[in-house]
């Protein structure tokens, strides 16, 4: 059975895109792989947090996995922090990563600019994000367009460290959605949907209440005309709703634009938010079940022992082959 890896860092609120580009697609791998889903706070360190706001969101995002249908008992659900030797690997893949890899890469371009107080670990965390993959042997790593250049890296340095110290890690895969993995903003359809937008009325958070929804959406920029199409380029706004409805629905785009020819961009709006809360409004039910019984604290605590024993052996191989002696 192939092994999957995948994590989400517990910051902001959780939004559509957050749901429909990553969380919904990585619920089908559990029944298909051998599948481990880490809440990474470690990377969210990178940047100053509020230690209780951390915490909570940690918690938050594990239910959140669970309340959307992750099973405890087909996949591995954990904090990257319960386990020591994510630290660890990336450690020691920081001393295979070159300066000129982190420097490239896009994220810390757009986070650094016009900062004077950049840390560190912002710079060399892309290592770190290769440790987490590369500790399991995953074959694949679900990921959006924007990650793909992390993951990019983290190929690069495991097919070097092989290299250097013989036969190590399993190079893994992007899998990336064809349709839903790039939400847009609803009010700049030209730019991803964000959790640290300048406006609320960026994004629909998965918590997010039925009237608000709505009313986003009826709010959501399209364009001057009244044909509906699927057009990234030309029609961005109208080209993102469809694409939230398909991958809702599970209709291909050309079957709903075909359904909304000479009907209005009002129509496609309601619709979209009618479709959007139907999916959400189970999600948000079981959400608050999970978070009044104390049960994502203990899921968390059997998945960092899962995760510890599944990376073991590529933690002790890490340190063999570059010379560190066993200890007792």
């Amino acid at each position: 059975m192939a092994r999957v890896f995948s994590g989400m860092q517990p910051t902001g609120n959780l939004h559509l895109g957050n749901y429909l580009g990553a969380l919904k697609r990585f619920i089908p791998l559990q029944e298909e792989a051998e599948s481990f889903f880490c809440v990474v706070d470690l990377h969210a360190l990178t940047v100053p947090r509020d230690p209780e706001d951390l915490r909570k969101k940690t918690v938050e995002l594990a239910a959140l996995y669970v309340a959307a249908g992750l099973d405890p008992e087909k996949a591995t659900l954990f904090a990257q922090s319960h386990n020591p030797h994510h630290a660890e690997a990336g450690w020691l893949l920081q001393c295979v990563t070159r300066m000129g890899e982190l420097s490239r890469m896009t994220q810390f371009k757009d986070k650094s600019q016009g900062s004077d107080s950049v840390t560190a670990g912002l710079f060399t965390y892309p290592a770190l994000m290769a440790g987490d993959i590369l500790l399991y042997q995953a074959d694949e790593v679900p990921v959006g367009e924007d990650q793909k250049q992390h993951l990019e890296l983290a190929r690069d340095l495991a097919e070097r460290f092989n290299r250097q110290y013989g036969e190590t890690f399993t190079i893994p895969e992007p899998r990336i959605g064809e349709t839903g993995a790039r939400i847009m903003g609803l009010d700049n359809p030209e730019k991803k949907m964000s959790k640290s937008a300048a406006s609320e009325a960026n994004f629909i958070g998965l918590l997010e209440d039925e009237k608000s929804i709505v009313k986003k959406f009826k709010r959501a920029v399209t364009d001057s005309e009244n044909d509906i199409r699927y057009d990234p380029e030309k029609k961005p706004g109208v080209s993102n709703l469809l694409s939230i409805m398909s991958v809702i629905t599970g209709k291909p785009v050309q079957t709903l634009t075909e359904e909304y020819q000479g009907k209005g961009y009002g129509h496609l709006k309601v619709d979209t938010a009618e479709v959007v809360i139907q999916e959400l409004k189970p999600i948000q039910e079981r959400f608050r079940e999970l978070t009044q019984t104390g049960e994502i604290e203990e899921v968390l605590a059997k998945g960092a022992e899962k995760a510890r024993a599944a990376s073991e052996k590529t933690m002790a191989r890490m340190k063999e082959v570059m010379g560190l002696i066993p200890g007792r």
